[in-house]
């Protein structure tokens, strides 16, 4: 047998056939596509589908419009207010527990039991649910409530109006997430910070460098897929703030100060029924979180290259 010959023999042995391979995708990565195509690809194209009509479930029939409803939505003040609001709580929400989830995971990351304990208490917060959150809150932050009562005992004679004032109200639903969401954050810079080698501390301490030379040499730097995983998340779970909003405020005081993109989504689609206007609302969302979800993955990511 000569050497091609015996090359041809061993590629076909080393071939596998086609419908094991086949059986095998479909036997374990199929369910994952399905659902991912029925619950995630399908809502978006329906939502397409109708931002490019004026439907309206209790108004029928629906009309192709086109890119109307786009058009209008640029135009529309309430619609401009939301995103200004969204960026604003998203700034607050992605900058703030960030700064305070790496302090206190640097407080925390020691041992003993006082230290477990205390994880687990900072850690409390995120498995309840929003709106138990929410309804806590609500009552602390009421004019009459506890904390406007310390401060009258304080000798504080006008308290501030935590969710009435419509300079104030906005703020306090970004620290209501802001304080759910703390948790989560120290949670994972505990996990960056006990996966740092004890030996470059030790080698960095050695060569005379202090807590705050240790921290921005080693510490900070292979921080970075921590910080990328806080951003991210962050990110987009305030840019789709909604139970917050709806439990605590409903949208007000005033017109519009504390509404947020997915509240006007909501508000629109399910309590005016201008589900077409709703589902550009809700596209335009889509493609503004996708966008800044791209460029910060791609900027952090770039990060813990370049470290």
């Amino acid at each position: 047998m000569d050497e091609g010959t015996l090359t041809l023999a061993t590629d076909v042995r080393r071939r596998k056939p086609i419908l094991p391979r086949v059986w095998h995708f479909a036997s374990f990565g199929a369910p994952g596509v399905l659902i991912y195509l029925c619950f995630v690809m399908a809502p978006i194209l329906i939502s397409v589908g109708y931002s490019l009509t004026n439907h309206n479930p209790f108004n029928p029939p629906s009309e192709y419009i086109g890119f109307d409803n786009y058009v209008l939505l640029f135009q529309d003040e309430q619609f401009l207010n939301a995103l200004w609001v969204t960026t604003i709580l998203t700034v607050i929400v992605v900058v703030v527990p960030n700064v305070l989830g790496l302090g206190v995971a640097l407080l925390l990351d020691r041992k003993g039991w006082l230290y477990n304990v205390l994880r687990s208490v900072f850690f409390t917060p995120v498995i309840l649910s929003s709106v138990v959150v929410s309804i806590i809150w609500t009552k602390l932050l009421d004019d009459q409530g506890p904390l406007n009562d310390v401060l009258r005992a304080l000798g504080v004679e006008h308290p501030p109006g935590w969710l009435s004032d419509p300079d104030i109200a906005l703020y306090s639903v970004a620290s209501i997430v802001c304080w759910q969401m703390l948790g989560f954050c120290v949670v994972v810079y505990l996990a960056g910070l006990q996966g740092i080698p004890a030996e470059l501390l030790e080698a960095a301490e050695i060569d005379g460098a202090g807590p705050v030379r240790r921290f921005r040499a080693v510490t900070w730097p292979l921080l970075a897929p921590s910080l990328t995983i806080n951003t991210v998340v962050l990110l987009i779970s305030a840019f789709k703030t909604y139970d917050y909003v709806k439990v605590v405020t409903n949208g007000g005081p005033g017109s519009g100060t504390t509404a947020t993109l997915a509240f006007n989504v909501l508000a629109t689609g399910l309590d005016a029924n201008h589900v077409g206007y709703a589902s550009a609302m809700a596209v335009v969302m889509l493609v503004i979180v996708a966008t800044l979800t791209t460029i910060v993955l791609r900027f952090l990511r770039g990060r813990e290259v370049d470290l």
